[in-house]
């Protein structure tokens, strides 16, 4: 029993030998960092005020993101709050103006129309009564126009006395105004003409077909609530802002504003304030501006919320960068510039105007220059550590 216990002590002796020359191998191998007088590892090294300096290969560059700078025309405000609609001087809402029931049904949404082009086919009881009462009424012309000549005649001959012959002249008038009363009832019910009681509802411009409430066999009559068919150029569009009564002087009739919409991020559209109401909301103290916008690529739809920002008319312009590129400190904002690769240059900047996810620089940054957009913050706390 000694010996197996002494036999032990010498295998843990050896084990305890062996663990203490492999740490003295690995401290020659692999020597720990020096640390500085505070004992803190600095992984960026400050070669001279407001700059950091990293090797190729650093770490830290991988957390970092860099973007090229450039100038934009300079904001008036925040971006406003505004709503896609349709441009309604492009647009139009068609409606039958007679009862009847849809046999045909010519396009579909999404169509492409063109100006007198049939939209549908109705079965029509009322242009019918239409049709009918305008031959009743020129054919009773005819009778009291005939009427009317005999009635010359006989009174030239002595034969009628002049009161029959006035009689005459009246009753065709009479007829002569109601055969133009049921044509221009007519008229109205079917400008391109009809017969029987077949009625094509033509359209009234070009564009397309934005939206349909008419099925096939469908009754239809005037007062209906919705429109049969809307039809409108698509790459015409307003946006509805509702802007602040105190923001009412930096707007104007024909001053430049920029779009963007949730849809596309980044994406700016260029547009142009076009009227401004004559009136204050008295209920939400805001006045109602209509901005045009033009988009042949049709990526903007009616009803979708947008960002309307109105820009400065004298070409006055400056660098946007993202808020995640600004660093503040005290009363002041800052960025890092990537002057060369791994090298980073804390500038103080000016700001013009800042919103929600841009700030606007007028002087500290030139265009073109690369700012981080993403790890600012962190480059912030590695120069304050190094210094």
């Amino acid at each position: 029993m000694r010996a197996n216990t002494t036999h032990m002590k010498r295998i843990g002796l050896g084990v305890a030998v062996l663990a203490l020359l492999g740490a003295l191998v690995a401290w020659q191998l692999f020597p720990p960092a020096e640390l500085p007088a505070d004992g803190k590892a600095v992984t960026g090294i400050a070669r001279e005020p407001e700059v950091l300096r990293y090797p190729v290969g650093a770490p830290e560059l991988a957390s970092l993101k860099t973007k090229a700078v450039e100038f934009v025309p300079l904001p008036l405000s925040e971006p406003l709050n505004a709503r896609i609609v349709y441009d309604e001087n492009v647009t139009a809402r068609v409606s039958s103006p007679i009862a009847g029931r849809v046999t045909a049904l010519r396009l579909q949404p999404g169509d492409t129309v063109r100006a007198g082009e049939t939209l549908l086919q109705l079965d029509s009881p009322d242009l019918a009564v239409a049709v009918t009462d305008t031959d009743k009424a020129a054919a009773d012309e005819l009778r009291k126009k005939a009427a009317l000549d005999r009635a010359q005649l006989l009174t030239e001959g002595g034969v009628l006395a002049r009161k029959d012959l006035e009689n005459a002249e009246a009753d065709y008038q009479q007829a002569k105004a109601e055969t133009q009363r049921a044509r221009l009832r007519l008229h109205n019910l079917a400008p391109h003409g009809a017969s029987g009681s077949g009625f094509a509802l033509p359209a009234p411009l070009s564009g397309v077909i934005a939206d349909r409430h008419v099925n096939p066999g469908m009754e239809v009559r005037p007062d209906l609530p919705d429109p049969l068919f809307v039809i409108t150029n698509p790459s015409h569009l307003w946006a509805i802002v509702d802007l602040p009564e105190r923001d009412l002087e930096k707007v104007a009739v024909g001053r430049p504003a920029e779009i963007e919409v949730d849809a596309y991020p980044g994406r700016h559209f260029p547009a142009k304030v076009e009227r401004i109401a004559g009136i204050v909301d008295p209920a939400s103290r805001r006045v109602q501006v209509r901005v045009a916008v033009t988009d042949p690529e049709l990526r903007l739809k009616p009803e979708m919320y947008a960002r309307v920002t109105l820009i400065a008319d004298d070409n006055s312009k400056a660098v946007r960068v993202h808020n995640a590129a600004l660093v503040t400190q005290g009363l002041y904002s800052y960025v890092f510039v990537e002057t060369e690769p791994g090298v980073f240059h804390r500038r103080q900047v000016t700001l013009s105007v800042q919103d929600h996810d841009y700030s606007y620089i007028a002087s500290g940054v030139s265009e073109g220059e690369k700012v981080v957009v993403g790890g600012a913050l962190l480059l912030n706390a590695e120069l304050l550590d190094a210094k």
